[in-house]
């Protein structure tokens, strides 16, 4: 099932409450405060997965929540520090507050990683309360809540072309052909109900025995578009995201003789589609293909999109996909497009530190000492006791 979009709530943990807590041991006249510090709470992380390509994950498991910090203990022991989350997404993940609209982070190169929502600092312990004038403090601090937030998941594949035009225009025959994609092929429209994608090897080699792999690039096969589709007819323009990140549009058009329609109002169709949905598609570079040149007897409504085509200084190709007739040569034109169409640089967002670092920083030396503390062991009477008041150790 191929879902791009999701909603989904995510909650840090929560950071732990100091302790109040006096040093009693034999021999040690002068004891004084010994309350720990309570733990940070966990953070939560999204990070671009290459190996995911849709969001299913987030269709019915919709809430995360990090763990919490553990309440601090007698001894200046401080408490565990909650585990940070890492919530994997596909490449090309967008990433928006629900409530705000506000894009918060895009996913779009593998590895990314971006912090959602920051754990909740953990309260000080009694010792830190101690004065020449105090001496004896029975104060401390209860942790702070962690953040939380409800998310909305966009997801854009990632594309170097995007194959657009109507239903049946032999999209997803020509990415069958020119890739090892295979999408369901018929002839009834709306065949594709979601995107295809396949990689296309512009030069043919195959990179066997040391030889030249050559150029290779990314295809889109999107579900067709229909007048009216910016309003939701057909399937609408949902599926139009995900040629947003394309460098280049390849508009299919059917010109064979068992369509009546008009190719070059076709074109002026689907162009208005792409206009209404994004200027910045309708700015995108685009190749002109007439297809089903097999089927096609009488050539003067392909010649008159070639003709409109030269006219809007597009460049224009001729192509059957079953005969496999002009595919090599607008596949290699495809490819020596891409090469004067620079990538787009992903947007870079800054990583904060996660709670367990900013913790270390703050307070050096107690890490040791606080790992070695089995969070098995931090029973229901120490959290009791840093959330209520005192303990003698």
């Amino acid at each position: 099932m191929f879902v791009d979009e999701a909603k989904i709530f995510v909650k840090a943990g929560n950071g732990g409450n100091g302790c109040v807590a006096f040093r009693r041991e034999k021999y040690v006249p002068r004891g004084g405060p010994s309350g720990g510090d309570g733990g940070h709470g966990g953070s939560i992380y999204l990070q671009a997965n290459p190996n995911d390509n849709t969001l299913l994950r987030y269709r019915y498991n919709r809430e995360f929540k990090a763990d919490r910090g553990r309440h601090g203990e007698g001894s200046n022991c401080t408490g565990h520090s909650g585990a940070d989350m890492i919530l994997q997404v596909p490449v090309g993940t967008l990433v928006r507050d629900d409530q705000t609209g506000e894009t918060i982070a895009d996913l779009a190169a593998p590895g990314q990683r971006v912090l959602i929502v920051q754990g909740g600092r953990g309260g000080r312990g009694n010792q830190h309360f101690a004065k020449p004038w105090h001496q004896a403090p029975r104060e401390h601090e209860e942790g702070h809540i962690g953040e939380e937030r409800h998310l909305r998941l966009e997801l854009k594949l990632l594309a170097d072309v995007g194959l657009v035009g109507f239903p049946n225009a032999g999209k997803s025959t020509l990415i069958s052909v020119i890739s090892a994609a295979r999408p369901k092929i018929a002839n009834y429209p709306f065949t594709t109900l979601e995107p295809n994608l396949g990689v296309v090897n512009a030069d043919g080699g195959t990179g066997a025995h040391g030889t030249q792999l050559g150029r290779t690039f990314v295809v889109a096969d999107l579900p067709g578009l229909i007048e009216g589709a910016h309003l939701g007819a057909g399937l609408g323009i949902r599926f139009l995201r995900h040629v947003e990140r394309t460098r280049l549009l390849v508009h299919l058009i059917d010109t064979s003789d068992a369509s009546d329609a008009d190719p070059v109002h076709s074109f002026e169709i689907i162009s208005g589609e792409l206009r209404a949905f994004s200027e910045s598609l309708a700015e995108k570079q685009m190749i002109v293909v007439a297809t089903k040149l097999d089927a096609t007897t009488d050539r003067a409504r392909l010649e008159a999109l070639r003709d409109f085509s030269k006219e809007h200084t597009l460049e224009f190709h001729a192509i059957s996909a079953v005969t496999g007739e002009g595919v090599r040569e607008l596949v290699r034109s495809m490819a020596d497009a891409l090469d004067k169409i620079p990538r787009a640089l992903p947007e870079s967002f800054p990583e904060l530190p996660s709670a367990t670092a900013e913790m270390d920083q703050r307070a050096p030396g107690r890490g040791a000492r606080s790992a070695s503390v089995n969070r098995s062991t931090l029973t229901n009477d120490f959290d009791r006791t840093a959330a209520t008041g005192e303990k003698d150790s």
